[in-house]
């Protein structure tokens, strides 16, 4: 079976996080808007299937992924969908459920670091909303950065089966994720982030065991791994660090 994903053509954004999972397991997957639109790919087969009125469970927004006539929206449902055939969660209830208690974590730093260029309305231009940006980015930097990063970094010490990874002894998700968004805020605030990263080693050590994984580190030199820019979640604008 060839997963089908629906997400943005020119950002890693959430996207990027079902990526690494499909990468890392070897997946066959289409990334659909990136295709040829003659070959019925492309961004206009991303909006038809957002916009079937066929559907009985609506999306709201991307990332989608098709698995034959399953369609799942949102990132850390789409994790946890695919993560039991991917081989990356555990089999037990509560790990699984501890596994995505750890993913939807990761889903609100996403959301506070995206708030940063965008605190007021995300329908206005960075430009619009510069002085509420830079109070924003200000707080996020100074007291946000260093709450997640701690936290993470005590789930990987209190781990009963080592500190290797965030949940049991094997790679799940959450280890992949938690490596995107290291890269993501090192990107977009990268003093802050080291600073913050200095005071949590192991998330250090865990973010370049997951780099240097054989099929990551394959994705992150292919074309495959778009580049990070000022279009996407994760966005480097240096006078948010100025303060």
């Amino acid at each position: 079976m060839t997963y089908e994903l629906h997400y943005w053509p020119t950002i890693q954004g959430r996207g990027e996080f079902i990526r690494l999972a499909l990468e890392a397991a070897g997946a066959s997957y289409i990334d659909i808007a990136r295709g040829r639109e003659d070959a019925d790919q492309g961004v206009p087969a991303l909006l038809r299937l957002l916009h079937d009125s066929a559907t009985a469970q609506p999306p709201f927004a991307p990332p989608l992924l098709k698995d034959g006539s399953v369609v799942v929206g949102q990132t850390a449902t789409i994790l946890q969908y695919l993560a039991p055939t991917l081989k990356l969660v555990a089999r037990s209830e509560q790990a699984r459920t501890w596994t995505q208690q750890i993913q939807l974590t990761i889903a609100d730093m996403v959301t506070e670091a995206h708030d940063t260029h965008h605190p007021v309305a995300a329908g206005l231009h960075y430009e619009e909303q510069k002085p509420e940006a830079l109070r924003r980015a200000g707080e996020f930097c100074r007291h946000r950065i260093p709450k997640f990063l701690h936290w993470f970094e005590n789930v990987l010490n209190r781990n009963p089966a080592g500190q290797r990874h965030l949940v049991g002894g094997r790679l799940s998700y959450v280890d992949l994720s938690l490596f995107q968004l290291v890269e993501g805020l090192r990107y977009a605030f990268p003093r802050a982030t080291e600073d913050s990263l200095a005071k949590a080693p192991l998330v250090v050590q865990l973010h370049d065991r997951v780099a240097e994984l054989p099929r990551v580190a394959a994705y992150l030199r292919s074309e495959r791994r778009l580049p990070f820019n000022e279009q996407g979640i994760f966005r480097r604008y240096p006078e948010l660090e100025s303060l």
